[in-house]
């Protein structure tokens, strides 16, 4: 599992909040991961670094990704927060040495998710939202399915977020709207 240096060197970039966040992201990857026939170091180290760039303000989180050449959109401009989750994998690549490029993307869109989304990249992605630590409206339906089956889990993820943006008259990012339709629109007679 992921080991002792990226965790103490995690917790000196994170509040105690996330970090223990990242853990149960961690712990939860891996024992999805396992039901699903992922690699479980990776997942680990996925769930453990995948918030590495939260703590940061707002106009760090900007001024890093026009430093490291992320590409944003009017949307992460206006919530920058957003751009947490490029910047972290940029970060696990240069304050962390992670070089698995499977591990980078994880961390890359475990926020918005993707339309391509590896298993890797599905694990993280529901693990983020379904670690023992949250409390949400919603969160135990997306447990609930999480063992049984990802791909449902992940639409229940996505149809909370996109729901929770609007209600709050806050953007739905597009990224997240054309993973939803992959995922919906994936494989003959998938039924939701």
């Amino acid at each position: 599992m992921a080991g002792q240096f990226y965790v103490k060197r995690l917790k000196g970039m994170l509040d105690p909040e996330k970090f223990e966040h990242s853990l149960g992201v961690r712990d939860t990857a891996v024992r999805l991961a396992r039901i699903n026939g992922v690699d479980e170091e990776r997942a680990a180290l996925a769930g453990l670094l995948h918030d590495c760039a939260r703590c940061l303000p707002e106009d760090r989180i900007l001024e890093m990704a026009g430093r490291f050449a992320i590409p944003h959109t009017e949307v992460e401009m206006a919530l920058p927060v957003l751009l947490h989750a490029p910047l972290g994998a940029e970060l696990a690549r240069r304050e962390f040495g992670v070089s698995d490029q499977a591990v980078l993307r994880a961390i890359s869109v475990h926020t918005l998710g993707d339309a391509d989304m590896a298993m890797l990249d599905k694990v993280v992605f529901v693990a983020d939202k379904a670690e023992p630590g949250r409390r949400f409206s919603g969160v135990e339906e997306i447990r609930r399915k999480m063992c049984a089956d990802l791909d449902r889990a992940l639409l229940a993820c996505y149809d909370l977020s996109i729901g929770f943006a609007l209600q709050n008259g806050a953007p739905v990012h597009p990224t997240m709207i054309e993973a939803r339709n992959r995922l919906v629109l994936s494989g003959p007679g998938r039924k939701f």
